[in-house]
Parts: structure tokens; C-alpha cells; sequence
């Protein structure tokens, strides 16, 4: 479906990508890991036709800078740093409608879905958003439509716990047709949402492995928390992940189970303060562990 083919670019001597062969099916949700400047970034924007390269690169046989208009209307994108738009989210929304052949209220109801109020935002220009209102807004242009490719750069960095619950859920219910590029530095964040791992480092692959997905993207996880004592930065720390405690000694909540990874390598700064910890699947509500 998406093929590169000795892919390579330079920016002022510096190769930024060398040589990149990489094959992308119908059905490969791939994670696209690598620190900064591996070179991630640079090969979505070839993808999105915005770069001349070396090499080449199509699109079921497109080329993404010939045929550039029939090669966006097929890809949904999400880009890791929005774009400073001064234009009203309103008129935001009715533009991107119109350039993908899109209804705008496909949009605004996934908008509406991820916990904004769409009438209380359509008239505020998007560059006056905070980061989470922003994020939300791209995920909605990008998952309102009809694609069969989505591209996705730090999708989940701003949303709260639930919002990043829906937002699973939206990605559960493409995950069997098209091709998912989710990229990202750091592999916990995405692991349980892929089942195809693309690392890159100073602008080539240095690994592209099959990986087990049998982790329900929907799913959530019921979890209790037991503490030897209370302590201050932990209830920062778990409260931004929307647990809740009576006493500071036993705090609940939900885990969206993608999530599960990056749960426990935050929970791994705590051990010492844990004295007890239940995580399940099938609750509603965890009660405090023992």
C-alpha cells in the first residue's frame, strides 16, 4: 500500500534520512519510535508530499508530490505541534471539510465525542486554544473523515485520561483496515495501540519487528493503590491520571489499557511508597487494595 524505496534528504549537509526502504500494508498499525532528530518527523512530511527527496515513495503507486491532492484526500493527520491558525475553529472545521470531501458534522461530533463543546469554541480563533482544545480539534478533522491512511505524531501528548479513552476507542473501531503510523519518542506511550514496531536512528531503520497486539484498545482497567504514607507528589502525579483517594493512603481509578505500560514505568518511581496494587479488567470500580 505505502512504499519507500531508498528514501533520503538532506538539509544543509546534514542527512536527515539515509536510505530508507520501508513497506506499509493494509492493516499494519506501526509505531515509529527513534529520540529526536532520528529522523521521524521528516519522513512523515515526505509521506505528506511536502519535501523533495532522493529515492522514491508512492501511495498504491502515487506519488505524494504528483499526485498530491489524491494522495491527501486519503490520509488523516495529526500533527505533533499545531499549526498557528489564526482562522476561527469554526471555519477551521469548514475548510478541512471541504478539502477531504467531508461532511463538517462528522467533525464536530468526534470533537463533541472527546469532551469539547463545540458551540462554546466555533467562534474562538484555534491559535487561542490550550494545547488539550487544540489536539482535540486535529484529531477531530483527522477522524471525520473517510482515510484509509492515518498519521499520527504524538497524538495522545495533551489529552486527559478520558479523552484519551475515547480516543482509543476511535482508533479501535479503524484498526482493521488502513494503515496507522503513530509516532513517537518513547515506546510505552503507543506500544499497546501497534502491532508492528519502526525504529529509526540518525535517519535510517534500525529496527521493523512484528509485535504481539493483544491488547484491547477499547478496554479499561479498574486499579487500587495502597500507600505506606502520604505523599505530596505522588497525589500530583496520580491525580492527573483522574484517581481519586479519601484518606492520601488509598487511591482508585480507571486505566485505559493501552495505557497499561505507561501506567506501571510512572508507577516505578512510587515502589517504594506502594504497599499494595490491584489492577484488573472487568470492574467499574476498583476497590482499595489490601
Amino acid at each position: 500500500m505505502i512504499r519507500f524505496q531508498g528514501v533520503g534528504k538532506t538539509f544543509r549537509r546534514n542527512r536527515v534520512l539515509d536510505g530508507i526502504d520501508l513497506d506499509l500494508a493494509a492493516g499494519d498499525r506501526i509505531a515509529l519510535v527513534g529520540s529526536n532528530g532520528a529522523g521521524k518527523t521528516t519522513l512523515i512530511r515526505c509521506l505528506l508530499g511536502e519535501y523533495v527527496h532522493d529515492g522514491t515513495f508512492s501511495v498504491d503507486g502515487r506519488d505524494p508530490r504528483t499526485h498530491r491532492r489524491e494522495v491527501l484526500r486519503r490520509i488523516g493527520f495529526v500533527p505533533q505541534i499545531p499549526p498557528p491558525l489564526k482562522m476561527p475553529v469554526g471555519e477551521l472545521i469548514g475548510f478541512a471539510a471541504s478539502v477531504c470531501g467531508s461532511a463538517p458534522e462528522r467533525m464536530v461530533a468526534v470533537i463533541e465525542d472527546l469532551g469539547l463543546d463545540f458551540g462554546r469554541i466555533r467562534r474562538l480563533p484555534f491559535v487561542k486554544l490550550s494545547g488539550g482544545m487544540k489536539q482535540k480539534t486535529l484529531i477531530g478533522v483527522a477522524l471525520g473523515r473517510d482515510s484509509d491512511v492515518l498519521v499520527m505524531d504524538e497524538p495522545a501528548a495533551n489529552l486527559d485520561p478520558e479523552a484519551r479513552h475515547i480516543f482509543f476507542r476511535l482508533l479501535a473501531a479503524r484498526q482493521g483496515s488502513g494503515v496507522m503510523l503513530i509516532s513517537s519518542h518513547r515506546l510505552d506511550e503507543v506500544a499497546a495501540l501497534v502491532n508492528r514496531v519502526v525504529e529509526m536512528d540518525m535517519g535510517r531503520v534500525v529496527l521493523d519487528d512484528r509485535v504481539a497486539d493483544d491488547v484491547d484498545i477499547a478496554s479499561r482497567m479498574a486499579c487500587a493503590i495502597r500507600l505506606t504514607r502520604p505523599e505530596e507528589a505522588f497525589a500530583r502525579t496520580i491525580g492527573a491520571w483522574g484517581f481519586t483517594a479519601a484518606d492520601g493512603l488509598c487511591w482508585s481509578g480507571m486505566v485505559n489499557g493501552p495505557d497499561r505500560l505507561r501506567f506501571m514505568c510512572m508507577l516505578s518511581r512510587y515502589t517504594g511508597l506502594i504497599a499494595a496494587l490491584d489492577m484488573r479488567e472487568g470492574r467499574e470500580v476498583a476497590p482499595c487494595a489490601e
